[in-house]
């Protein structure tokens, strides 16, 4: 396995290149554009790099298919930290191009819905056709194939293009979160501000199955941050869920959720427990009584001292 090589979503200039050095390892690592999510997390299966960077959700879109089809499917990977980038799109064209010019443009399908209202006010008659990422978009403009790309205006320099204009977003704010995904190992040890991810399948379908799923978090003061529905392929009505939770699979209510959830459910694939991104403890949910540890444990012990007549 080559140590110090990052795969993530390619081309050079896309928002994954730009998240991607924000991290210090950044700088001693070769960092490898890939054409897809799954080759980018294929290059860690097959041992050609210790980690890829993949988009995993949106603000304005939500998450992001592609990377979780490919964390809930094939060999086991593992997520070990989480990068949030804030978004805003240029409208990158050939030098000399003004907006009339502009009758075709691209970008990668998630940008899209975070720049539709500027299309349909600036741009109403043109036509939009996908690319398999922003900076692949702009690739496609300095080729001739498109007028425009919605991309980074960091992108620009790299495919000869220019910013026609910039700071375009139709939600202020808008973020897309990254997680860096290594092959299986220990998680890192509880920094008191963490994320658990996991996906879930049901063992069969009947009423109230997903209600027992989130009860096994609920019980236990575990606060989900994230919950999403995805097809199984195996037919209409047939998901599997995408779940993040507040905590790190040490801390006890935690780690005895994931033990109910193992219990009752078809199947449950740990997906980590790494650091939240830009948290601070005051961003955490106090914890309701009785779901520390130390309550936990507390109750471990009472019921071995029952156990052994000594209650």
């Amino acid at each position: 396995m080559s140590a110090t090589r990052y795969t993530y979503l390619g081309p050079e200039g896309t928002f994954t290149e730009a998240a991607l050095r924000t991290l210090p390892e950044a700088a001693t690592r070769e960092l490898v554009p890939m054409v897809s999510v799954p080759a980018a997390l294929d290059a860690v299966r097959n041992g050609e790099a210790a980690a890829a960077l993949v988009p995993i959700e949106n603000s304005v879109e939500g998450g992001v298919t592609a990377t979780l089809d490919e964390l809930a499917s094939g060999e086991p990977l593992m997520i070990y930290r989480e990068v949030l980038l804030p978004i805003a799109f240029a409208l990158l064209v050939r030098p000399g191009t003004k907006l009339s010019d502009v009758k075709t443009v691209t970008g990668h399908p998630v940008a899209q819905p975070q720049v539709r209202n500027w299309l349909r006010a600036h741009l109403p008659e043109a036509v939009w056709e996908s690319a398999a990422s922003n900076a692949d978009g702009a690739r496609l403009v300095q080729e001739g194939r498109f007028d425009a790309a919605f991309a980074g205006e960091f992108a620009a320099a790299t495919y000869g293009l220019e910013a026609l204009v910039s700071e375009i977003h139709d939600a202020e704010n808008a973020e897309t979160r990254f997680v860096l995904v290594g092959r299986p190992a220990r998680p890192a040890a509880p920094t008191g501000v963490d994320k658990t991810s996991v996906v879930i399948w049901q063992r069969e379908d009947h009423p109230g199955a997903l209600l027992e799923l989130l009860q096994e978090f609920a019980a236990r003061g575990v606060n989900l941050m994230l919950l999403q529905s995805r097809p199984t392929g195996a037919g209409i009505g047939n998901y599997c869920f995408a779940i993040d939770a507040e905590g790190h699979i040490a801390d006890r209510r935690v780690g005895e959720a994931l033990m109910g959830l193992k219990r009752i459910c078809a199947n449950v694939r740990f997906l980590g427990s790494y650091p939240r991104a830009g948290a601070t403890e005051e961003d955490v949910t106090p914890l309701r009584p009785g779901t520390s540890d130390r309550e936990f444990t507390a109750a471990s012990d009472w019921l071995v001292r029952c156990q052994d007549g000594r209650a």
